[in-house]
């Protein structure tokens, strides 16, 4: 079966995209969508370097809580829709990203790093004066330390997120040569019935594989993983749904048989 459910989804709510929540959906009907779930950003104390983008990750929460209310009335019958949420992890936000949580009726959340130590990979600064793999570890310990304090979610976003900005990206990377803190924080994930997410978005990066590697996919089932999203990572209409062909092969092939729909924070297995 295909995949017809993208949990990885922005519209002009994100400070990031400036298309309309409608011109999105429009799309995720055209090519054959069954559910769409809206992820908008929200980063708290976001580290901006340039003055005017001051703000940018700070959701207007209410104006969001109204405009998928809108579309969900206007397109009932014809695709399910979801109130999701992106939030962007940093250890010291533990107590105001869980009352944040609370506040809001999300029907699926998002935890991803974007941040990592005050620094966001996407920008070269990150990289000076070290190697990429002090980097990427650095990364992904930060990881571990914001799941040692913060629970409140339900997947874990694009867990590899940083090779898609380093100097030379994937080309020298792999799960083997971060193993060991890879597998606690695999470990963890598994643990807690916290889910991992299969993110597409690694592909306008030309990257080898997707976020995360195939082998991080694979040693999460190992460690006892089961719920796994799948999502596009869009900010545009033409990326909705690109690449689950493909992320549904490499389900298949680390012994997968279903991935994740959620619905009120609770996941449901649909057969790929």
């Amino acid at each position: 079966m295909p995949i017809l459910a993208d949990y990885h989804l922005h519209s002009s709510f994100s400070g990031d995209s400036d298309i309309p929540m409608e011109r999105m959906i429009e799309r995720g009907i055209a090519i054959g969508m069954e559910t769409m779930c809206f992820t908008e950003h929200m980063d708290m104390d976001y580290p901006y370097g340039k003055e005017e983008e001051s703000g940018l990750f700070d959701l207007d929460t209410a104006a969001y809580v109204r405009g998928i209310a809108r579309c969900k009335e206007e397109y009932e019958g014809r695709i399910h829709l979801r109130f999701g949420i992106e939030l962007g992890i940093q250890p010291h936000l533990a107590k105001e990203l869980e009352a944040y949580i609370r506040k809001y009726n999300f029907e699926f959340v998002i935890a991803s790093s974007h941040v990592c130590n005050g620094k966001d990979p996407y920008y070269a600064d990150f990289y000076k004066g070290r190697t990429q793999e002090r980097a990427y570890l650095e990364y992904f310990q930060s990881i571990l330390d914001n799941l040692k304090v913060f629970h409140d979610f339900d997947v874990y976003g694009h867990l590899d997120y940083v090779v898609r900005y380093g100097p030379e990206k994937d080309r020298d990377y792999s799960y083997g040569k971060y193993k060991d803190i890879l597998d606690e924080i695999l470990h963890r994930l598994a643990e807690s019935g916290k889910g991992l997410e299969v993110n597409t978005g690694a592909l306008p990066h030309k990257l080898k594989e997707l976020n995360p590697c195939t082998d991080i996919i694979k040693r999460y089932r190992e460690l006892g993983g089961e719920i796994i999203t799948v999502g596009s990572d869009a900010h545009s209409p033409e990326r909705i749904g690109e690449g689950f062909a493909r992320a549904a092969d490499i389900l298949k092939s680390c012994g997968y048989k279903y991935y994740a729909v959620f619905a009120g924070r609770k996941p449901e297995f649909v057969k790929l």
